[in-house]
């Protein structure tokens, strides 16, 4: 076959620029393809070349085939490299590509669509004596039927999207009186992320381990696993941890669960790199789950604990050779355990809404053994039309332990600043004793971090004490820049010394300090009367060092507008200065009005002019990034007025439904 010189990459964000870099470490030329959203975006100003495929909207931009064969056609591209998400597990795209003359660097088609559906793969590999999860996987789809079915099966069952995955369209339903709307609610959702509301049933296999393996194919019939890798922590069924290996797996295991996989990878005639994913139970005993016909969002634990590059093996299938390595050569290789987290754009503590905005300082985290896959760079814009996944932060070591520390230092020497995000949370699960230990199961995050739980960490006295540092230090600066004044004015007081008041708000929470500067950099600090003197030793741009109680400290920040951002003490907090500002506002909603609380697409608008409406009742449904959710007000009323419709793009703060509150 000839080969290839040129490579497009059909995807964005981090996955973007990793496919981009390992291309162009092997000599490839390459080609972007970016939305308006992604003009500026660092996938783009890696690239050779790059190509627009659209408006920010994935449906009018990276899920539209003829875009992306246009843009290769147009760019001189003869291969496509498709990352994970968008349109990497559509056989109808990789046909097209085929079709287009161009080599799709990936599974064939026919792989695909093997896989693709939940329902047909499980069938094949019941026929490939893959062990499977007891189940229906038929194609009556009526209510009636599903509901009967899950309680043949017995409860607890999982409800899942066919034709999915990412946790969409995916419910634990453990009472039978929840069944019903179980199964319409994961429909309708599979219906509007995948187009297809195929459900199956399978048994909730309780206290279980989600253990995948990795599988490579070449098109010489030759088939090999790469260990294994545990995602048991998990959210809505969304990977939030990634470790290789499995704290749960031995030698033996592991042989028997590769050699399960690597049979049904051969069941399909499986060419490229691919993962079957597994429940292990607490007795060693293993079902198969489903087949993700591409590179998985965790391959770079695999490929540090055997120290080698998947992203060349797929370009080296792609153009006809040979796996690089048997099987034997490959588990000779393994040497460290390696872990990573998702850095993702989203609030934990109010049910971890996606967040949107400009980053305004990022650093990303060195050392040894530390590896950080972003596209995050400092003006970055975080938009609703895509994943909230910004990076992925992974580390290696000898061990596992030493492999936990080290990505516990890179997580708290991790700064974004900017949006709300969920660095802090991801440091309370690293550093959880029962994370430590290795043993626990997908229940982990329920476990141990109830939303509850979540919502009630709130920052220390101290960490609100040197956010008003931030405050003041930064005004200061500023000053001096703006009227050309010495630093050591900073602070001065041409009468007696006296404290300012500071009235600082993060969340709901109103923080009031007494503020006293002694020779600009001596702040005395009173809160509750309780007072707190922190000496600021060194002042740089965004970040300062101070000693406070004869302990070295430093804090990065971040001004922008009202809003203050500092990372201090092992955590980040975004405080308001309301130093000036009015008397607060009735709580959201209590007016009758009904905003959207992001930036995102209505999925569904329940209510009209007229209808009566209870407290708590869901009025509308709005998707972003990638997720659902139900939008309710803490008010009864009648609805007066509806200004939006299913399917129309909403901007934070729009005004969706206005109800005429109902009098007692």
């Amino acid at each position: 076959m000839a080969r290839f010189t040129k490579v497009l990459v059909a995807n964005r964000g981090e996955i973007a620029v990793r496919v981009i870099r390992g291309a162009r470490q092997l000599g490839y030329r390459t080609v972007a393809v970016y939305s308006d959203a992604d003009r500026d975006a660092m996938h783009v100003l890696e690239a050779d070349e790059a190509v627009r495929i659209g408006p920010a909207p994935v449906k009018e931009s990276y899920l539209v085939i003829d875009h992306i064969i246009a843009a290769a056609k147009q760019s001189g591209a003869e291969a496509i490299h498709p990352g994970y998400g968008f349109l990497s597990e559509r056989e109808d795209f990789a046909q097209a590509v085929q079709d287009a003359g161009l080599v799709f660097i990936g599974p064939d088609p026919h792989s695909i669509e093997a896989m693709g559906n939940k329902s047909a793969s499980k069938i094949r590999m019941l026929a490939a004596q893959v062990p499977c999860v007891p189940g229906y996987q038929g194609e009556d789809q009526a209510d009636e039927l599903l509901v009967a079915e899950s309680k043949m099966i017995g409860l607890p069952v999982m409800v899942k999207a066919a034709a999915g995955g990412g946790g969409r369209g995916m419910r634990l339903v453990h009472e039978a009186s929840e069944l019903l709307a179980s199964i319409q609610s994961a429909r309708s959702e599979a219906a509007n992320a995948f187009g297809n509301g195929q459900l199956l049933i399978e048994k909730a296999v309780v206290d279980a381990r989600h253990v995948e393996i990795q599988v490579f194919g070449d098109r010489y019939g030759n088939v090999v696993y790469l260990g294994e890798r545990d995602c048991s922590v998990q959210r809505r069924n969304q990977k939030v941890v990634e470790e290789a290996l499995s704290p749960a797996v031995n030698e033996a295991l592991r042989r028997r669960m590769g050699e399960a996989a690597v049979a049904a990878a051969k069941a399909v005639n499986y060419v490229g790199a691919g993962t079957v994913e597994f429940m292990l139970a607490r007795d060693g005993q293993f079902y198969f789950l489903e087949m993700n016909t591409r590179l998985q969002v965790e391959h770079p634990v695999t490929e540090l604990v055997f120290g080698l590059d998947l992203v060349e093996w797929q370009l080296r299938v792609a153009q006809g050779e040979k796996l690089p390595l048997s099987q034997e050569e490959i588990l000779q290789r393994l040497r460290g355990w390696a872990i990573e987290v998702r850095l993702c754009a989203e609030d934990p503590q109010q049910n971890y809404l996606p967040q949107t905005g400009r980053v305004l300082s990022w650093r990303a985290p060195q050392g040894s053994g530390v590896r950080v896959d972003t596209y995050l760079r400092d003006g970055q814009v975080i938009s609703p039309f895509y994943d909230s996944m910004q990076a992925k932060i992974i580390a290696w070591g000898e061990d596992r332990e030493t492999a936990r520390q080290r990505l516990l230092k890179a997580l708290r020497d991790t700064t974004l600043l900017g949006v709300v995000n969920n660095r802090d949370y991801l440091v309370d699960i690293i550093s959880h004793e029962a994370f430590a230990s290795g043993d626990f199961s997908t229940a982990f995050i329920g476990q141990y971090f109830p939303a509850e739980a979540v919502a009630a960490r709130k920052p220390t006295p101290h960490q609100v004490a040197l956010a008003a540092v931030a405050l003041y230090m930064d005004d200061a600066l500023r000053l001096s820049r703006e009227q050309g004044l010495a630093p050591e004015f900073i602070g001065w007081h041409s009468s007696h010394e006296a404290p300012a008041d500071y009235r600082l708000k993060w969340r709901e929470q109103e923080y009031r300090l007494d503020v006293l500067v002694h020779d600009g950099h001596v702040f005395t600090i009173t809160q509750g009367g309780e007072k707190r003197v922190i000496d600021v030793s060194r002042n740089l741009e965004q970040e300062f060092h101070y000693v406070c109680d004869g302990v070295q400290g430093k804090a990065r920040t971040a001004h922008d507008g009202d809003s203050v951002w500092i990372d201090a003490e092992g955590a980040s907090y975004r405080y308001s200065d309301v130093t000036l500002a009015p008397a607060q506002a009735a709580a959201a909603g209590s007016d009758g009005r009904l905003l959207a609380h992001s930036d995102g697409k209505l999925v569904a608008v329940h209510v009209k002019p007229g209808d009566r409406v209870e407290k708590g009742q869901t009025l509308a449904v709005l998707e972003a990034m990638k997720m659902e959710f139900q939008l309710q007000l803490p008010v009864a009323g009648t609805v007066e007025s509806v200004s939006v419709t299913a399917g129309q793009q909403v901007k934070n703060r729009q005004v969706l439904v206005v109800v005429k509150l109902r009098t007692a």
